[in-house]
C-alpha cells in the first residue's frame, strides 16, 4: 500500500546545495519511496543554537510503501551517509531529513512523533509546506498548512526566504 508523506531537508554546512542533491537523489533512487512534489529551496536563519551559518530548507511531498519508522531508519542512513553528525542540539548539519507528516496519522513512539512536534511554530518548515500544500489540514487540529502560516510572527517569516541561482556565489 501507498502512504503520502512529508519531509522537511534542511543543510548549513557547505557546500549546502550539493547535501540537499545528494539527499534528493538518494531518496529517488530508493525502490519504495517516489517524490511527488517538492518545494523551492529557501535560505533561513538558524533557530534554538543560532551562532552557526544560515540553513537551506525545503520540504518534499513522497509515497511510500514504508512505515513510519522504516522511512525514518532511510532519512538517518542518508543523514549517516552525507556525514551528519549529532553534535550540539539544533545545531550545524551537513544534511537533516525529518518526517514531518505521514498518512494524516498521529503517532508517538520513542524515535518518532508525527506531526513533528515543532513543526508548527517553525516559518522554515510551514514556508515551504505551505508552496506545495497549503490547502491540507494537520491531523493534530483542524487548522490547514496556510492557516498556520498565517500565524506566524513577522520577525520569524522574515528569515526565511527563497533562495536563488544567483546566491550560488557564495556556494
Amino acid at each position: 500500500m501507498n502512504y503520502s508523506s512529508f519531509l522537511a531537508l534542511g543543510t548549513n554546512i557547505e557546500p549546502r546545495r550539493q547535501h540537499l542533491y545528494q539527499a534528493l537523489h538518494r531518496l529517488r533512487v530508493h525502490d519504495e519511496i517516489v517524490i511527488l512534489k517538492q518545494s523551492s529551496i529557501y535560505q533561513t536563519a538558524p533557530v534554538g543554537y543560532t551562532n552557526q551559518d544560515d540553513f537551506l530548507n525545503m520540504v518534499i511531498k513522497i509515497k511510500t510503501t514504508l512505515s513510519p519508522e522504516k522511512l525514518l531508519d532511510v532519512c538517518q542512513s542518508i543523514e549517516h551517509q552525507l556525514g551528519r553528525k549529532r553534535e550540539i542540539r539544533f545545531g550545524p548539519r551537513t544534511i537533516d531529513l525529518d518526517v514531518l507528516l505521514y498518512n494524516q496519522e498521529n503517532k508517538k513512539t520513542e524515535r518518532l512523533i508525527i506531526p513533528h512536534p515543532r513543526m508548527h511554530e517553525r516559518a522554515f518548515v510551514l514556508i515551504p509546506l505551505n508552496e506545495i500544500a497549503p490547502d491540507m489540514p494537520l491531523p493534530n487540529g483542524q487548522r490547514t498548512v496556510s492557516e498556520l502560516v498565517a500565524e506566524l510572527p513577522d520577525s520569524d517569516i522574515k528569515d526565511v526566504r527563497r533562495w536563488t541561482q544567483n546566491d550560488l556565489a557564495n556556494e
